[in-house]
């Protein structure tokens, strides 16, 4: 993994508030970041598990130094195609509300310092296209756009409550 603070793009000036930084990582073809804060860990992929009648998204769990880890493969929850596992997936161990939980992920990309000037709005969708609500804005870096995810709102939602129900 390589490590990349950025300095603040053009446009960005110290009053547009606090610099974040966020581990970017890929899905496909797009990139998304998340707040590094939230990361607990980074390992290669190994076959979870299965937990029975999960939702096709939660691959199952892990025994991770006695801790029982739920793997859910966000391709699958974001609806991105076929997943495929190689030498390149990863899975990021993250720690989200007082849990510790894994998110397979195509690859990780680099940790970017994004300021917060550097740091658009989501866009408007209307509700019924698809739900938003966990994306907290799209950062852009070099011409490249990232697509910064609000991990703990995605975790903790109703996705986390069938993870709970199929670990207990």
């Amino acid at each position: 993994m390589q490590v990349h603070a950025s300095s603040a793009p053009e446009g960005a000036r110290a009053g547009d508030g606090p610099a974040s930084e966020f581990l970017t990582f890929r899905l496909g073809a797009e990139s998304y970041g998340i707040e590094i804060l939230k990361v607990q860990e980074i390992r290669g992929y190994e076959t979870p598990t299965a937990i029975a009648n999960a939702p096709s998204f939660i691959k199952g769990v892990i025994n991770l130094r006695g801790v029982i880890v739920p793997i859910l493969d966000l391709r699958i929850k974001f609806r991105l195609g076929e997943a495929k596992y190689d030498e390149f997936t990863v899975v990021i161990i993250l720690n989200v509300a007082g849990r510790v939980v894994g998110g397979v992920v195509d690859s990780v990309s680099d940790v970017l310092t994004l300021a917060a000037g550097a740091i658009r709005p989501t866009p408007e969708f209307a509700s019924a296209t698809f739900d938003t609500k966990y994306i907290t804005g799209l950062g852009t870096v070099d011409e490249q756009m990232i697509i910064l995810l609000d991990i703990e709102k995605l975790m903790t939602g109703a996705d986390m409550a069938l993870v709970d129900s199929a670990v207990h």
